[in-house]
């Protein structure tokens, strides 16, 4: 078993792990708010690694102050996804919400990798690269357009 089939199996799972939380975060949402929950995540993993970093971390935690700020603008990102699909759960159902936010996650990540955004490599677009575009926006158009789409609409209303 080669070292790229362990990467791709854990990262599996990190997918399942995210769709699960955001499925679970929707639910205790509507029990103690949306804001609550994402409060409650965020914090609960903010100690959760605060105990991780004061026993395995590299003790540079305090070189923080000279990342470049842009950079630390990232945090806002994760609340953000955090938020939203904590709230689009419980509007669209867990696969339409989480392939949406996927494909959105793609989408983002070929323009950073074809534009060498925030100092990553530039990967150039390639044909295949627009067919899996292609593919992907027609798994979420027939995902939103099955039967069960008026399920969908009451849903959003």
């Amino acid at each position: 078993m080669g070292i790229l089939f362990v990467i791709v199996i854990i990262t599996l799972i990190g997918g399942a792990a995210v769709s699960s939380q955001s499925s679970i975060n929707g639910k205790v949402g509507g029990t103690i708010g949306l804001l609550e929950t994402v409060f409650f995540s965020l914090g609960t993993g903010a100690l959760i690694l605060g105990v991780l970093v004061c026993f395995f971390g590299t003790g540079h935690v305090f070189d923080l102050v000279h990342a470049p700020k842009l950079q630390l603008a990232a945090v806002f990102l994760g609340f953000g996804y955090l938020f939203l699909s904590s709230f689009n759960v419980n509007k669209l159902g867990v696969t339409p919400a989480n392939l949406t936010a996927i494909v959105g996650q793609i989408l983002a990540g070929f323009m950073i990798d074809a534009l060498g955004l925030f100092g990553s490599a530039v990967i150039e677009f390639s044909w295949q690269r627009g067919i899996s575009v292609i593919l992907m926006l027609t798994a979420l158009s027939l995902i939103f357009s099955e039967k069960n789409s008026t399920t969908l609409e009451t849903k959003l209303n």
